[in-house]
C-alpha cells in the first residue's frame, strides 16, 4: 500500500447543483489538510479517491462510526466490501499502513479500500441536508498516513491511534467500580444504590484508589428521559451523593440530554425529522442553555462522574451499526442553526458538556467516537454487554475491547462494558474469564452486582480489584482467526480463554 498522497481525483455534491463551492488541500509530509468554501451553494458530500494496485492477501482492519457492535474483524482486501469509518490499518504480515482522519474533524469521514485503491466519503451535511456555510472557509479534515515496517498490528495502530489525537483527556486515576444497569435494568431505589455502595467499598477496603457507584438509567422521573429531577424511590439526590461518600465510594449518574419532557420545551426546541418532533436540538441556544442547568444541577448534588447516553441515536435516529455512509441515513430535514456540519453540532455538544461538567469526569456510550476523543475521558467502545446473556457479552465485549483497544489512552479510556452478575443466568466461569481480561486490561472495570455474591465471586472480585490498579502489558494474538480472541498476551505470558 503504497501512493501519493496529494495524487487523487475529487467530486463534490452540493444540494442544489455546483456552482461557488470550492476544495482546498494542502499537504505537509505524510499528512493532508482538507478545507471548504462555499457562498450560494450547499455542500453536501465531498469524495476523494486514490488509485493504485494493491496486494489482495492485505487484511484490513476498520473503526466504527460509534460504538461497535461485534462486528469488528480483519479481512482479506480481497474480501473487504466494508465502509470503515474514520481510519483503517491493513498488513501483509511484514509491514502495517495506517490511513485515516485526525479526531474532531469537521464532516463525518469513511472509507472504502479494495485492490484498486482508497476511497474517502466526506459527509459534510446539515442534518439530511447541505450546509449553509455562507461564504466560510471550514477545514474538514488532516488526513494521515503511516507505513510501518512491522507486523505487530496492535503496536502499530496504537502508536497511529496517538498520532490521530492531540489532545486525550484522561482520569488522573484508574477509574473502576459499581455500575447497578446489568442486574437491576431501569427498576433501583435510594437504599439499593446504598446498599450497591457498601459492596463496592467493601470489595476495594485495601485500595487507596476509591471504587465508583455509577447510578444508571432508574433515578429520574420517567424511564430513559427527563426532566432530569429524582422520582419517588430516590427522592433527595444530594443526599444519595453525600452517603455514597460516606460509605467510601464515588457517585456518578447516567442522563440522556436530548430525549425530555419537561413543559418548558417548545416544538421550536426539537428536531423536525420524519415528520415528528421529539428529540432536542442542541444547535438551538434554550436546549443549551437547559442542558448547561441540568449538569449545574447534577453537579451541585456533588456526582464526580457523568456518564451521557444516546446522543448519536438522537441526533440522527439510527444506532452506529445502521450508518453506512450517509450519516444520517434520512434526507431532507435540518438542524435549527443551519451553517454548521453535523460534524461541528456534535462537538459542540461534547464541548458544552464537558465544560459544564468542570472536574466531573465523563463518560461518552453511544458517542460519536472520532469526535468525542478529547472531549471525554471515557467512552463506551461497544454496545452493551449483558447480566442475563453470556452470548452478549462475549460477542460485544470480547470483540471490542480486542479490535479497539489501540484507542485506549491515546484518544480515551476505552470502556469495554460491565462484568453483569445476576443471580445464576451467567454461569460465573464465565464472568470470571471477563472479569480477569478487563482487570489486565489497563481500561475501565466495572461490575453490575447486588450484595447476593457468593464467597468466591466476592474473593475473585477483591482479587480483579487489586491487579486493575497497576499497568500492564496486554493485546489479543488470534485476531486474524478470531471475532472474540481467545489468545492474549498479558505481561509477557500467553493466557487462553474459553469464552
Amino acid at each position: 500500500m503504497i501512493f501519493d498522497l496529494n495524487s487523487f481525483s475529487k467530486n463534490i455534491i452540493c444540494e442544489n447543483g455546483l456552482s461557488d463551492c470550492f476544495v482546498e488541500t494542502v499537504l505537509n509530509g505524510n499528512m493532508l489538510d482538507l478545507y471548504i468554501t462555499a457562498k450560494e451553494d450547499k455542500p453536501e458530500f465531498i469524495e476523494l479517491e486514490w488509485c493504485f494496485e494493491s496486494d489482495e492477501n492485505l487484511f484490513v482492519l476498520g473503526d466504527a462510526w460509534e460504538r461497535s457492535y461485534g462486528e469488528l474483524e480483519f479481512k482479506k482486501l480481497s474480501d473487504n466490501d466494508r465502509i470503515m469509518p474514520w481510519y483503517f490499518t491493513a498488513t501483509d504480515n511484514k509491514k502495517c499502513y495506517c490511513f485515516g482522519v485526525k479526531t474532531q474533524p469537521n464532516a463525518f469521514i469513511s472509507f472504502k479500500y479494495t485492490p484498486n485503491g482508497i476511497k474517502a466519503f466526506i459527509d459534510c451535511r446539515n442534518g439530511g441536508r447541505g450546509v449553509e456555510l455562507n461564504g466560510r472557509k471550514l477545514h474538514l479534515a488532516t488526513f494521515v498516513y503511516k507505513q510501518y515496517d512491522s507486523c505487530n498490528v496492535y503496536s502499530c495502530l496504537g502508536d497511529y491511534c496517538r498520532i490521530l489525537c492531540d489532545n486525550p483527556v484522561l482520569p488522573k486515576e484508574r477509574v473502576y467500580g459499581g455500575n447497578n444497569w446489568y442486574y437491576a435494568y431501569g427498576n433501583s431505589s435510594y437504599e439499593e444504590i446504598i446498599s450497591d455502595a457498601k459492596v463496592q467499598a467493601e470489595l476495594a477496603q485495601d485500595i487507596d484508589n476509591r471504587p465508583f457507584e455509577v447510578i444508571d438509567d432508574c433515578w429520574q422521573l420517567y424511564s430513559c428521559r427527563g426532566p432530569w429531577l429524582p422520582n419517588e424511590k430516590f427522592g433527595d439526590m444530594k443526599r444519595l451523593a453525600d452517603e455514597i461518600k460516606e460509605i467510601g465510594a464515588r457517585p456518578g449518574i447516567w442522563v440522556r440530554f436530548l430525549n425530555n419532557t419537561d413543559s418548558s420545551i417548545t416544538d421550536e426546541m426539537r428536531i423536525l425529522r420524519k415528520g415528528e418532533r421529539k428529540y432536542l436540538d442542541p444547535t438551538h441556544p434554550a436546549v443549551k442553555e437547559l442542558i448547561k442547568a441540568d449538569i449545574e444541577r447534577i453537579k451541585g448534588w456533588g456526582y464526580e462522574l457523568l456518564k451521557h447516553d444516546y446522543t448519536t441515536c438522537d441526533l440522527f435516529g439510527n444506532w452506529g451499526i445502521d450508518l453506512e455512509q450517509n450519516v444520517p441515513k434520512i434526507d431532507g430535514w435540518n438542524f435549527y442553526d443551519t451553517t454548521k456540519t453535523n460534524a461541528e453540532i456534535v462537538l459542540d455538544l461534547y464541548r458544552l458538556i464537558k465544560e459544564a461538567a468542570g472536574d466531573m469526569y465523563i463518560i461518552g456510550c453511544n458517542t460519536v467516537s472520532h469526535l468525542c476523543a478529547g472531549l471525554v475521558h471515557i467512552n463506551r467502545i461497544g454496545d452493551d454487554t449483558s447480566g442475563k446473556e453470556w452470548e452478549r457479552t462475549r460477542k460485544m465485549g470480547v470483540n471490542t475491547l480486542a479490535f479497539r483497544l489501540a484507542q485506549n489512552e491515546a484518544f480515551y479510556m476505552c470502556d469495554a462494558d460491565c462484568v453483569g452478575i445476576l443471580d445464576d443466568y451467567i454461569p460465573w466461569e464465565k464472568n470470571k474469564q471477563w472479569l480477569h481480561l478487563l482487570s489486565y486490561s489497563n481500561t475501565p472495570l466495572f461490575v453490575s452486582c447486588t450484595n447476593k455474591l457468593t464467597a468466591e465471586q466476592k474473593y475473585d472480585l477483591k482479587e480483579a480489584y487489586k491487579v486493575y490498579q497497576e499497568n500492564h502489558t496486554f493485546r489479543p494474538l488470534d485476531i486474524f482467526e478470531n471475532l472474540t480472541p481467545s489468545q492474549w498476551e498479558i505481561d509477557g505470558e500467553t493466557v487462553n480463554y474459553t469464552w
